[in-house]
C-alpha cells in the first residue's frame, strides 16, 4: 500500500483571522523561503490527522487483517501529500498574489516537517491508528513538489496499464520522473528493513511499488514477499512501450507470489516476462532468476457487513428521502466514475443519449445521476467533452421542469452515496478499461431489497466476478441503449433472481476472503519451493588465497552465459579481448590447467580461442577434446553409429519450416535447434513439442538424449556430458613432471543445466578437497544449483578470473551489469 489512511494536514481554527492577515501579508510583501518555498506562518500551524477518502476496500482487508486475524500487522505506507493549507486560506492567497502581481505563485504543498514535527506526526498517526487497533509504519518523503513522488506512476504507468498511450517527447520530465519512482520505492525498502524480522511476510500493493520486491529480494534475499497489482496489466505489445518495462518486471519478479485480479491480466504480464525478458513460464508461474514465482488470480472484494451496516443508518434514509422528494415518480440510473478516458464515461453519455433517441417515450421517467470525481491525470479534453455531451443531451430532451442528466463532478459523502445506491433503479458501469470497479459490488449490497440491475462493462475486471450482471460492450451505444431500456422494464421476478445470484456472490467473495485467499496461497507457494536457497556470492578473496597456496590447479569454464554473454545470434558472442587476455595469462602459468568445456562446435572454439597455447578445448558438451598442448582433436564419439541425426534433423527441419526464425545447427556430433529468434511464446511451445516428439520416437531407438538449453533443443550421444568430462578431467590429471596426481586447487563455472552435471560430478570425487573446489554458477543467488558459489554475470567471472592473475582493471574495462534481484508488512 502506498497511501495512509490518514492524512495529515495543519489544523486551521475558525477564528484565525490573524493567520489569514499574516499569510496574505507575507505573499504581498514576498513570502518566505524558511520553509521550502510556502508561506513561513504556515510552519508554525499545529499538525492534525484525518481519515482519508478512497482505498476503501484495500483499508478494509487492513482491518481485517488486524481484528480478524492472528497476524500481527504493520502497515507501512507513504503520509501521502501534507495538506497544509486550509480552503480559505488557499482562495485568499491566490487572491493575494495576483493583486501583488506576483506570477510565481507559492506551491503551497511544499512543506517539509521538523524532527520535532515528524515526531508529532509519528504520534498523531499512532494514536488515529489504535483506535481500529492497527500499527503503522509512516514513509516521510520530501523534497519540492510532494506530488513528485506520484508523477511516474500516475503519468506514465497508470495510462499505459490501461492502454493509453502517451504522446512522443524528449524523454526529458518522464526521466525525473523516473529517479523519483525508484526513490519512492526506496524509501520504503529502508522502512522495511528498518522494522522487518525473519519469518516476516511483506506484502506489497499496486504499481507505485513495483520496483519494491526486488529491493527488497537484493537487501533481504530470504524474505517471503507477495504483490498484488490492483490495476489491469496491459497486453505485451503495449507493455513493452515503457522504456524501462525490464526493470518494472524485473522488480516485480522478486516476489515470490504476484496476484491479479482477472485471469487476463495475469496472462499479460506472464506473456510479457517471456517476450521482454525471455524467461521460461508456465500458466501459473514465471521462472526468474532460476527462482519460480508464482502467478495467480484473487478478484477483490468488498466488507459487505460494513456496507450494510454503513447503508442502513438514519442519514442514509434520510437522504433517501431526499433525492426521491427531488426526482419523484422518476427511473433513477446512477453512475459514479473518475473523469478520466478509461472510466467510459463518454460513451456512457453517448448511450443515455442513444437510449433517449430510440425510446423517446421515456425521456421524461428516466433521470442519470453522474457523479465524477478528479482523474490521476487531469484532462481537459474529456471534462470539456462531457460537459459538451451533457448539455446536448440537456438540451435536446429537457424541459423546463425536467433536466435527463444530473452531473456532480465532486466527492459525495458516504451517506449521499449510500442514498444514492440504494433509491438508484439501475447502475450504469461502462469502462473501457478497469482493474476491479467496487462500486458495483457496492451497489448490489445496497440492492438487497430494492433489486435493481446492474449493466457491466465486459471490460472491467468485475466483469469476471458478477456473471450475473447485464453485460454490454460500452463502444457499442445501441447495445448499451437496449440494455437500459430492458433492464428499466425488467420483470420483478427477473430482478430478484439476478440479484439474488449476485448478492450471494458479493457476500461470500468479500475483502476478507480475498486476504485470507491471498495469504493462504502465498505460505502454499513457500510450503511448495524451496525459497529460502540462497547461493552466496563467490569469495574472491578466499578463492585467491586458495589459489595462491595451491601448486596444482585445474579450472573449468562453460562460454556461453559463463566467458560470453548470451547474444540473440549465437555467432556473435565472440570472447573480449580482455577475457582473451586473462585466458592467456591463466594458461602460461605451468601449475594451470585450464579447459573451455562447451557445447559450440571445434571450429568456433579453434577460431576464437585455439590461438591460446597451453589451453584444453572440449567441444559439444564432450564430444570432442583437444588436449593441452596439442593441435589435434580427439573424437570421444568416433565408433558411435551416427545414423540418428538424420531422423533428428527431419524432425527439426519439420518445426523450423513451422516456426518463423528458428534454424538448425548441425555439429559433428550433435544437433541444435535454435528457436532464440522466434516468438518467445510460439518458439517455447513448439520446442515442447518437438521435444515429445524426439522423446517419443527418436531416443527410443538410438542411444541419444534431449537436452534443453535457452532457447534450444539439443540431441546428442548419451553417454558424453560435460559431468563426465570433469570426472576424467580430475582423474587424468598430470602434475607438470607428468606424475598422476590429484590437483589441489578447482575452479568450475557455468551457467546452465549442462553444467550442473560437472558441478554434481565433482562434488562426488572423494580425491578432491571441497574446501578448495570452487563450483560457480553464473546467475542470482535465488538461481536452485548445485553450485558452492554463484556470480551474477560473465563480467564478474572475467573480474574474479583477472584478479587471479593481475588484471585488476578488468571490471571497468569489460563493465558489470547488475541484476535486479511471521508478521506481515
Amino acid at each position: 500500500m502506498n497511501l495512509l489512511p490518514y492524512e495529515l494536514y495543519t489544523d486551521v481554527p475558525p477564528d484565525a483571522t490573524d493567520v489569514f492577515a499574516a499569510v496574505i501579508d507575507e505573499v504581498a510583501t514576498g513570502y518566505s523561503e524558511s520553509s521550502g518555498g510556502a508561506p513561513s506562518i504556515l510552519a508554525e500551524l499545529p499538525l492534525a490527522v484525518r481519515h482519508r477518502r478512497g482505498n476503501s476496500a484495500l483499508y478494509s482487508g487492513q482491518s481485517f487483517l488486524e481484528t480478524g486475524t492472528s497476524w500481527e500487522t504493520v502497515l507501512v505506507a507513504w503520509t501521502g501529500e501534507i495538506i497544509n493549507y486550509d480552503a480559505r486560506i488557499a482562495a485568499q492567497v491566490a487572491a493575494a498574489t495576483a493583486s501583488a502581481g506576483n506570477h510565481a505563485a507559492p506551491v503551497m504543498n511544499e512543506f517539509k516537517l521538523t524532527e520535532t514535527e515528524q515526531t508529532k506526526a509519528k504520534s498523531l498517526l499512532a494514536e488515529a491508528a489504535a483506535k481500529s487497533g492497527s500499527t503503522i509504519a509512516p514513509v516521510f518523503l520530501y523534497g519540492g513538489e510532494q506530488g513528485r513522488w506520484r508523477a511516474y506512476a500516475e503519468q506514465v504507468l497508470w495510462p499505459l496499464l490501461h492502454y493509453i498511450l502517451g504522446e512522443p517527447s524528449d524523454g526529458i520530465e518522464e526521466k525525473k520522473w523516473w529517479l523519483d519512482y525508484v526513490k519512492f520505492n526506496e524509501a520504503f525498502a529502508d522502512k522495511i528493513c528498518e522494522i522487518y524480522k525473519p519469518g516476516d511476510i511483506i506484502w506489497v500493493h499496486d504499481y507505485h511499488l513495483l520496483l519494491l520486491p526486488q529491493i527488497l529480494r537484493q537487501r533481504l534475499p530470504k524474505a517471503y514477499i507477495g504483490t498484488f497489482l490492483h490495476a489491469p496489466f496491459p497486453s505485451s505489445e503495449y507493455f513493452r512501450y515503457l522504456t524501462k518495462r525490464r526493470e518494472l518486471l524485473e522488480g516485480m519478479l522478486g516476489s515470490n507470489m504476484i496476484g491479479f485480479q482477472a485471469y487476463s491480466f495475469s496472462r499479460h504480464f506472464i506473456s510479457a516476462c517471456t517476450r521482454v525478458l525471455g524467461f521460461e513460464s508456465t500458466s501459473a508461474s514465471v521462472d526468474a532468476f532460476g527462482a519460480r514465482v508464482a502467478i495467480d488470480v484473487f478478484p477483490i472484494g468488498i466488507d459487505a457487513d460494513r456496507v450494510q451496516r454503513d447503508m442502513d443508518t438514519a442519514a442514509v434514509r434520510e437522504n433517501m428521502l431526499a433525492i426521491r422528494d427531488l426526482y419523484p415518480g422518476k427511473k433513477i440510473i446512477v453512475g459514479r466514475d473518475r473523469l478520466d478516458s478509461v472510466r467510459g464515461v463518454i460513451q456512457k453519455l453517448h448511450a443515455f443519449e442513444m437510449f433517449c433517441q430510440m425510446y423517446p417515450e421515456m425521456v421524461e421517467k428516466v433521470v442519470l445521476i453522474q457523479l465524477t470525481s478528479p482523474a490521476y491525470a487531469h484532462s481537459a479534453k474529456i471534462e470539456k467533452k462531457v460537459n459538451e455531451i451533457i448539455a446536448h443531451i440537456n438540451g435536446t430532451y429537457g424541459m423546463l421542469h425536467f433536466t435527463p442528466v444530473q452531473h456532480y463532478p465532486q466527492q459525495v459523502a458516504r451517506d449521499e452515496y449510500f442514498a444514492l445506491l440504494r433509491v438508484a433503479d439501475l447502475a450504469l458501469i461502462t469502462s473501457v478499461r478497469d482493474g476491479m470497479n467496487t462500486t458495483s459490488l457496492e451497489y448490489v449490497v445496497c440492492q438487497r431489497d430494492s433489486h435493481g440491475p446492474l449493466i457491466l462493462s465486459e471490460f472491467t475486471g468485475t466483469a469476471g466476478m458478477l456473471t450475473d450482471s447485464i453485460m454490454v460492450n460500452p463502444w457499442d451505444s445501441v447495445g448499451v441503449a437496449k440494455a437500459i431500456h430492458a433492464s428499466l422494464v425488467m420483470k420483478p421476478e427477473r430482478k430478484a433472481e439476478l440479484e439474488a445470484k449476485l448478492y450471494k456472490h458479493v457476500t461470500t467473495h468479500t475483502i476478507q476472503a480475498w486476504v485470507s485467499q491471498f495469504l493462504s496461497k502465498l505460505v502454499s507457494t513457500l510450503a511448495s519451493y524451496d525459497h529460502s536457497h540462497m547461493t552466496p556470492v563467490l569469495d574472491r578473496p578466499l578463492m585467491h588465497t586458495k589459489y595462491m597456496s595451491a601448486r596444482r590447479r585445474l579450472f573449468m569454464f562453460d562460454y556461453d552465459g559463463t566467458l560470453a554473454p548470451i547474444v540473440k545470434e549465437p555467432s556473435a558472442a565472440i570472447p573480449h579481448p580482455r577475457v582473451l587476455d586473462a585466458l592467456e595469462r591463466l594458461a602460461s602459468d605451468s601449475r594451470n590447467q585450464v579447459w573451455i568445456i562447451s557445447g559450440r562446435d571445434q571450429a568456433f572454439l579453434e577460431q576464437h580461442l585455439g590461438g591460446i597455447y597451453r589451453l584444453g578445448l572440449s567441444a559439444e558438451h564432450g564430444c570432442f577434446m583437444r588436449r593441452i598442448g596439442s593441435d589435434c582433436w580427439v573424437n570421444l564419439t568416433e565408433t558411435f553409429d551416427m545414423g540418428w541425426q538424420k531422423d533428428v534433423i527431419d524432425i527439426f527441419q519439420y518445426y523450423t519450416e513451422r516456426t518463423q526464425g528458428s534454424f538448425i545447427e548441425r555439429k559433428r556430433a550433435a544437433v541444435t535447434w535454435h528457436y532464440r529468434r522466434a516468438d518467445p511464446e510460439y518458439g517455447a511451445f513448439q520446442a515442447r513439442e518437438c521435444q515429445n516428439h524426439l522423446e517419443n520416437t527418436v531416443t527410443s531407438k538410438y542411444d541419444v538424449e534431449v537436452m534443453t538449453g535457452k532457447a534450444n533443443l539439443e540431441v546428442r550421444p548419451r553417454f558424453v556430458n560435460k559431468g563426465e568430462i570433469a570426472k576424467g578431467l580430475v582423474h587424468e590429471y598430470k602434475d607438470v613432471d607428468g606424475t598422476a596426481t590429484t590437483p589441489d586447487f578447482v575452479l568450475c563455472m557455468g551457467d546452465d543445466s549442462t553444467d550442473e552435471d560437472m558441478f554434481r560430478a565433482l562434488r562426488k570425487v572423494d580425491s578432491l578437497d571441497q574446501d578448495c573446489t570452487f563450483t560457480v554458477t553464473i546467475g542470482p543467488s535465488s538461481k536452485m544449483t548445485t553450485a558452492t558459489w554463484h556470480l551474477i554475470d560473465s563480467a564478474e567471472v572475467i573480474k574474479s578470473v583477472g584478479e587471479l592473475v593481475g588484471l585488476a582493471d578488468v571490471a571497468q574495462e569489460m563493465g558489470s551489469g547488475v541484476v535486479h534481484e511471521t508478521r506481515l508488512l
